[in-house]
């Protein structure tokens, strides 16, 4: 059963992933068939706390709540925010008797700093991914995911992904048919195809820093439309095959195949989002040949399809 939910509201909470929170959980829709919740949004002292837009929020309770919820969820606050005491203990009792706990972009830190995410997968958003994985080595940091259920804990990406993760929860607790009418309700879809990778910033780089190989990487990132072969560039740098994939490999990091799909995705990007160039065009132009193959390696760096992007990203 899912009907008792309580949110951990920290100090310069990010009002957005409370508000995704508050509108799932919060909103009495029971006139209209949905479940209704006993919703509780709650503080460590049950004081009001400064949102990070720089208003107050008052609380209807302090911890109090979270001993009985089925549901704790931890909006976003600053990662280098340290969660207090009771705090931690109110989480790791809430995990030990099989409560739900979802967390909403950098609420994720919190629930790493109750130990709640040590060997488990989870996710947050991208800019604090790697963050994430450092100061908790034993969390497996997903940082492409929407969002992660591991067990009975969710853990999502920024902003909207809290959407998308609080549907899945409800999706769980009331089934699909509920999760839809939810999400048709609130004009968001259902399911979100594809991961975080979609929409991150990422442009093609203006001179890579890269030693003796600068000249060559310049030169590509000018003629990405080529088909070009390990044997085609060790030629342009005067190495054998072998000694320039090495060498290419120490300096850059990748392989030249690597590399060079990489940015060929990249400018498949950027003409996705500024041009009204056909697929199969787009395709020639960052040197993939086809529309297929373009397809293929987009969606597995992108994590969703051309089209899906440019309908996402096109302005």
């Amino acid at each position: 059963m899912l009907t008792k939910v309580a949110v951990l509201a920290l100090d310069q909470i990010a009002p957005f992933e409370l508000g995704v929170v508050c509108e799932v959980f919060g909103t009495d829709r029971s006139v209209d068939g949905f479940p209704r919740y006993d919703f509780k949004l709650c503080t460590v002292d049950g004081q009001p706390v400064r949102s990070k837009s720089g208003f107050m929020i008052i609380p209807d309770a302090d911890l109090g709540p979270l001993e009985t919820a089925d549901l704790i969820a931890v909006p976003a606050h600053p990662v280098t925010a340290r969660l207090p005491q009771p705090a931690i203990e109110a989480l790791q009792r809430a995990a030990e008797r099989g409560a739900w706990l979802i967390s909403v972009c950098s609420g994720a830190f919190a629930l790493a700093q109750a130990g709640l995410l040590d060997g488990r997968r989870c996710t947050t958003h991208w800019l604090y991914a790697d963050e994430l994985a450092r100061n908790y080595p034993k969390a497996e940091v997903v940082p492409d995911a929407l969002y992660v259920q591991d067990g009975r804990v969710i853990t999502s990406a920024g902003t909207a992904a809290g959407i998308d993760a609080a549907l899945h929860l409800v999706r769980q607790a009331h089934g699909q048919g509920m999760a839809t009418k939810l999400a048709r309700r609130m004009v968001v879809p259902p399911h979100r195809a594809g991961g975080q990778t979609q929409f991150i910033e990422a442009p093609i780089p203006g001179k890579p820093d890269c030693d003796t190989l600068q000249p060559l990487l310049e030169w590509l990132l000018t003629n990405l439309d080529q088909p070009l072969t390990v044997e085609d560039l060790a030629r342009r740098t005067h190495m054998t095959p072998r000694t320039f994939a090495r060498r290419f490999r120490a300096q850059v990091g990748a392989s030249p195949h690597d590399w060079l799909t990489h940015q060929r995705v990249l400018y498949a990007r950027r003409l996705l989002e500024e041009t009204d160039l056909p697929v199969e065009q787009i395709a020639a132009r960052a040197g993939f040949g086809d529309a297929a193959t373009m397809r293929h390696h987009f969606s597995r760096r992108a994590g969703t399809t051309p089209q899906a992007y440019r309908q996402a990203f096109k302005g």
